[in-house]
């Protein structure tokens, strides 16, 4: 064969280095213009709904509650606060060995088995085992590692001091709601407020917060309350209104201390005791407020304020006499009865005796209108308008519905009801030369009680002449309030003993026993009221409550470094009656004599003082050296200084824990005799 010609041969090779590159340009032109326009889709077409999608992406909402605000006593001591508590729980799902996770659990958390055994089978995804573990029951729970128990952070209220002023305080309830006392009436206020914070997250879901703590800077957290409450002079007057109603036999009881320049309410107690820490579950009963919310009939506590109003309204003079009958004054129908045979009584004997028909005869003199008009000046009938939930009005009923018998014995406290605190506002009145002052329980805020207007009920000269009666009470013979006598302290004071309405109508056979004070008797500074409810065997309230208004005006008294320097002690008697007082008193208050006489730690420690003296001295002389525990430092040195003393100082704070010589001890008899005091930091 013949082969083709050179050049046709080389006119057949095709050039593709110039195909690919053509291709390779096409290609990329045609990339370039599908990511223009994908990115011009982007940008244009679906451009806002791609930013409102990386904002919920990388943007994320925070919703933060601030911690409810703080609860204080007037020197700022703390009474109540909100920490975070772990809570145990466990996962059903998860659990996989029933049977030792119910024992262990029901051991550790003081459950019953049955209770446990009912959460850990139960149908739903998670159930609450605790919703408050101690530090210890905690790591225990941890340590033992079981399958489907879980713990989270759960926010509480704690209050630091137990029951103290437990039923004042109140409690919380889920979510920090305020079920009771204070906690319920300032709730607004203690409330801490939501916020919603907007922060940033990267691709792991971390979050980024705009400022160092975390959040953007907010006030949300809730607003504090300072109560004119002192948690000390509190602590003593529950502590002996406790010995007054357990030594009595009786079923409750009520206490109340106020400072008659303020108007500041010191104490406020309740017996029995709950421990606001264990909410849940309390009865309803022990909670309740009973210095604010209940009502009894005052009985003869009336007298010193009936006989102010007679005073006022001229009807009769301090020189005025009354025949009582020898015990029993028929009048409409009854029979009103005194427990002893009086004849003719003056006004001072009347109050100092407590005879009921002295002060019904007062009465009818009064008229129903006039006696009226001062129940109503005095605040019977309405609210004192202390911030407590649910405070009490009393019962006085309308004019119109006063019978004559009504009059009578509505003036020694029969057939009128009034609350605890409607009582100690009375006598505040009475106490502050007879300007109507408002009691006060909150010093921050400022409640509307600071704004009420003062007026004028009794002039001065009639409070005066009412608180020398009084005084008689006290520190006379025959007079119906000689338990609460501190020999070197005026004290002045009535009785009261009153009988209680019985179920099926018309009067049973309980009574409550009070006694209220003033400290001291003229130009009183404190006003000190002790309750308490069906004692027995002895109801009398010269009996029951007397003794307990004297410790709590001891230990007072001596806290606050108010104690007076010259105190007098009978033999074998320690601010109390002696032996031969105490038959006296018996002959003038019926049942008394088979009472024993209780001594207080205070009078046990001024005994030891007494039991010094030689057989057969009358009397002696005692230096009585204040108690410092618990007392600011500064206020404490003060009161050396004025002795001439300068106290040498054992570790650090500001605050007195302990002190050598003990309180009731006398005072050291030179100025070079060691005078030691122990401090502490404020709790």
């Amino acid at each position: 064969m013949r082969k083709p010609p050179a050049d046709r041969q080389h006119k057949t090779v095709r050039d593709w280095g110039r195909v690919k590159l053509t291709c390779v340009g096409v290609f990329f032109c045609l990339a370039w213009l599908g990511l223009w326009t994908r990115a011009g889709y982007l940008q244009i077409v679906a451009g806002p709904e791609l930013a409102q999608q990386a904002i919920r992406q990388h943007l994320a909402s925070e919703i933060d509650k601030g911690a409810r605000g703080e609860i204080y006593d007037r020197g700022g001591r703390l009474l109540a606060k909100s920490v975070e508590f772990e809570a145990v729980f466990v996962r059903p799902k998860e659990v996989t060995d029933p049977e030792k996770t119910v024992a262990f659990l029901a051991k550790v958390l003081h459950m019953k088995e049955q209770r446990v055994r009912k959460k850990v089978q139960s149908s739903s995804n998670m159930a609450y085992l605790s919703w408050r573990v101690g530090d210890r029951t905690a790591a225990r729970i941890r340590e033992a590692a079981l399958p489907g128990v879980y713990f989270t952070k759960e926010s509480g209220r704690f209050y630091p001091n137990g029951h103290l002023a437990s039923q004042l305080m109140g409690f919380v309830g889920v979510g920090d709601v305020g079920l009771e006392g204070v906690e319920k009436s300032f709730d607004e206020r203690l409330t801490g407020h939501q916020a919603k914070y907007v922060v940033q997250r990267d691709a792991s879901g971390r979050r980024f917060f705009f400022d160092s703590q975390g959040r953007e800077l907010a006030d949300v957290n809730g607003h504090d309350v300072r109560l004119t409450i002192d948690s000390q002079i509190q602590f003593f007057a529950e502590e002996e209104l406790e010995k007054a109603v357990t030594a009595n036999n009786a079923k409750a009881g009520t206490a109340l201390v106020v400072h008659v320049p303020t108007g500041e309410i010191l104490a406020m107690a309740n017996y029995p005791f709950f421990n606001p820490n264990v909410g849940r579950g309390i009865s309803p009963r022990i909670a309740r407020n009973h210095a604010a919310l209940d009502v009894f009939e005052p009985g003869s506590t009336m007298k010193p304020l009936l006989v102010a109003a007679a005073l006022q309204e001229r009807v009769v003079r301090a020189s005025s006499t009354f025949n009582c009958e020898n015990g029993r004054f028929s009048f409409a129908n009854r029979v009103i009865k005194d427990t002893h045979p009086y004849g003719v009584l003056p006004v001072n004997m009347i109050v100092r005796v407590s005879s009921n028909i002295g002060a019904a005869k007062i009465g009818l003199q009064m008229g129903a209108q006039r006696l009226y008009g001062y129940f109503q000046k005095l605040g019977f009938g309405q609210p004192t308008g202390l911030p407590i939930s649910g405070e009490g009005k009393g019962l006085l009923r309308p004019l119109k519905s006063w019978s004559p018998l009504d009059v009578a014995t509505q003036s020694f406290g029969q057939g009128v009801a009034v609350t605890p605190v409607q009582l100690a506002q009375a006598f505040l009145i009475l106490a502050n030369d007879g300007v109507y002052k408002p009691l006060r329980l909150v010093a921050d805020p400022t409640d509307a009680q600071a704004e009420r207007k003062p007026y004028r009920v009794f002039d001065a000269d009639v409070c005066r002449t009412v608180q020398g009666m009084m005084r008689e009470v006290v520190q006379e013979e025959h007079g119906t309030g000689r338990t609460a006598r501190i020999d070197g302290l005026e004290i002045g004071g009535k009785t009261g003993t009153a009988q209680k309405a019985g179920s099926g109508g018309g009067y049973g056979n309980k009574y409550l026993g009070s006694f209220v004070a003033f400290v001291p008797a003229i130009s009183p500074e404190y006003v000190v009221l002790v309750m308490v409810d069906e004692p027995e065997p002895s109801h009398y309230g010269g009996v029951v409550a007397a003794p307990a208004v004297r410790d709590v005006t001891l230990r007072m008294l001596s806290y606050l470094g108010r104690m007076p320097e010259t105190v007098q002690l009978a033999k074998g008697q320690a601010s109390g009656p002696s032996a031969a007082q105490a038959q006296t008193q018996a002959a003038s208050v019926p049942a008394a004599s088979d009472a024993p006489v209780e001594l207080s730690r205070a009078d046990k420690e001024i005994m030891e003082i007494a039991q010094s003296t030689p057989s057969g001295a009358k009397a002696v002389e005692v230096r009585s050296v204040p108690n410092f525990s618990g007392m600011p430092l500064r206020k404490a040195v003060e009161i050396l200084m004025q002795k001439g003393i300068v106290p040498r100082l054992e570790g650090q704070g500001l605050v007195v824990s302990k002190q050598t010589p003990a309180p009731g001890a006398p005072w050291p008899g030179d100025n070079n005799a060691e005078f030691v005091l122990w401090l502490a930091r404020p709790s």
